[in-house]
């Protein structure tokens, strides 16, 4: 559970920096109502959903908090399989696998946990709330609360993508379907539904999230989405493209003969980028200490050229004359490509630009920028995202290679027989304004750390940008986004990196208090969870307030390992 002295700090916060929902707001719903747990193994007995197969109901006793892991409460566990089928296409048998976790003390609300990755597991439905190495749960607060596999198994793993229906589902499907079945479960154990609904996840945990905004705008109250790849066919294209600019920078080899990528930039010559980051943009939020809070500013203050040590002739990339890291121009110049977004030959953009941010340091971005491709992106493209499939083509960094931007990057966006709907129909959110959603009073709360490796938190800048527009510069009244300086993708790096963003979704929800500054805190050695990147001459603990975009976190005095002492401002 969280401590009284972070309770206190998060009050304080909350008190210093939200207030009543800004104008335009629709009124905040009604407050759930908690409710007793009224039957649990009984359920596999009652009436099911269509298509349901309920395959365990057991009561499970609480447990309580051992090392990292949260206390449980006393709950009903509920698997089971909805939809199952056979694929005409592949022959592999699929169905949504899911977990549902119904606490006997209900606060009266239902969570719906999305998962990262390509899904394919159900992971334990316990409500993850944002952050690294979270300090309770969903379901510890007494959520139901479900999660699934998306409609396939990890075996599957990325093979389903020849199923079309498996695709489909992986998208949005899944979430489509299972979230009325939950809601039917949690009214039979409880004698009612649910009477407020939040859905919640990181990477594509946080995809799958907006999805759901946009599709179900009536089904969910409350959304949460971290890290969030919405536009993640064209980052997994920007990743082999990514690879392409490493390749020839590379200085080992495989034992296949394929280029290490992982050689073409030490880890000390990722920290000089880094020190040349902070020592351009510490400074302009108030207080140099390590943490670079205006991100936006930043870009134009900061040379990658001018900034970072070069290489002088005869001396190598790992030490200069001076005898710190440089880079040679050509390191520079890659390193300035990525930065600057993914584009075809014509020059046309396939994704993103990247903030440089001291979180390039993370081992997190180290193994999206230089493992991932040959791997995880590889293999999506190949067999998940690309109309018609290219898995007959040579895999792993082969493929990653061998992917040409004006020739195959346009199959994510291309229907083909089977395949009636492209990659961009059935992973992105459908375009438009969220207005629905906001009508109904339903609200969104969006995070993202600014050194992930993967997922551009200038794209979802971006995102709120034009739907701030879409919405007359009143966007603010229903979604909110919250960077996270130097968290890589989805916790890690140099960052303060542990928050909860849940119970100030639930805040502004059910009580209309806007959500302006959020406190969040490192893991220094010490802590119940360290994490390693946190530098040694911070506080373990130290903590500063996540201030909704475009503000900025600045310090206005006193102790600077305290959120206190910052306030947020006009960046």
């Amino acid at each position: 559970m969280t401590s009284p002295r972070w309770t206190a700090l998060a009050a304080a916060l909350a008190l210093a920096a939200c207030g009543h929902a800004p104008q335009g707001a629709a009124p905040a719903l009604a407050e759930a109502r908690p409710g007793p747990l009224q039957q649990c193994e009984a359920l596999a007995r009652g009436a099911l959903p269509a298509g349901t197969r309920l395959t365990r109901t057991q009561a499970v006793a609480a447990a309580p908090a051992t090392g990292t892991t949260p206390a449980v409460p006393a709950h009903c566990l509920v698997q089971g399989q909805l939809h199952e089928r056979s694929s005409p296409v592949d022959g592999q048998r699929y169905a949504i696998g899911f977990e549902l976790r119904l606490p006997q003390a209900w606060n009266g609300r239902f969570f719906h946990q999305v998962n990262g990755g390509l899904d394919g597991a159900v992971v334990p439905a316990m409500g993850a709330i944002g952050g690294g190495a979270p300090t309770h749960t969903a379901l510890q607060q007494g959520f139901a609360v479900v999660s699934s596999d998306a409609g396939h198994s990890g075996a599957q793993n990325p093979r389903f993508g020849l199923d079309p229906q498996a695709r489909i589902n992986y998208g949005y499907g899944a979430v489509a379907q299972l979230t009325p079945v939950a809601k039917q479960l949690i009214a039979s154990a409880y004698g009612r539904g649910p009477d407020r609904s939040y859905i919640g996840g990181c990477s594509n945990g946080g995809r799958h999230a907006m999805v759901a905004a946009a599709r179900l705008p009536g089904e969910y109250d409350g959304v949460l989405a971290g890290n969030p790849g919405f536009n993640l066919p064209r980052a997994a294209v920007a990743q082999l493209w990514g690879a392409q600019q490493w390749a020839p920078l590379a200085t080992a080899r495989t034992p296949q003969g394929q280029p290490e990528l992982q050689s073409a930039f030490t880890p000390a010559q990722l920290a000089a980028v880094a020190q040349g980051v902070r020592a351009r943009c510490d400074a302009l939020d108030g207080l140099a200490d390590g943490i670079v809070s205006d991100v936006k500013a930043c870009q134009a203050q900061f040379d990658l050229m001018r900034d970072v040590p070069g290489c002088t002739p005869g001396a190598s990339s790992s030490g200069s004359n001076a005898g710190s890291a440089c880079l040679a121009p050509a390191q520079k110049e890659a390193l300035a490509r990525v930065f600057a977004g993914a584009r075809n030959s014509r020059g046309q953009p396939v994704y993103s630009s990247f903030p440089f941010d001291p979180g390039i340091t993370g081992q997190d971005w180290r193994s999206w920028k230089f493992a991932a491709p040959a791997t995880r992106d590889a293999a999506a493209v190949a067999f998940i995202f690309a109309t018609p499939p290219m898995h007959e083509r040579p895999q792993g960094l082969d493929f990653a290679l061998g992917f040409d931007m004006d020739r195959d990057a346009p199959s994510i966006g291309a229907t083909a027989g089977l395949y009636t709907e492209s990659a961009l129909d059935f992973m992105l959110p459908p375009a438009g304004d969220l207005q629905p959603l906001r009508q109904r009073g339903a609200r969104m709360i969006v995070y993202h750390g600014t050194a992930d490796g993967v997922f551009s938190s200038d794209d979802t800048a971006r995102w709120w940008t034009q739907l701030d527009s879409a919405h007359q510069g009143r966007a603010a009244s229903f979604a909110r986004y919250f960077p996270v300086p130097a968290m890589n993708h989805c916790r890690g790096g140099p960052a303060t990196d542990q928050f909860d963003l849940l119970t100030p979704l639930v805040d502004w929800v059910e009580r209309g208090v806007a959500p302006q500054a959020v406190p969040a805190r490192a893991r220094g050695a010490g802590t119940a969870s360290p994490n390693p990147e946190v530098p040694a001459d911070w506080s373990p603990t130290r903590s500063r307030p996540l201030c909704a975009w475009p503000a900025v976190a600045r310090y206005r005095g006193g102790d600077p390992e305290l959120a206190a002492s910052f306030a947020c401002s006009p960046s």
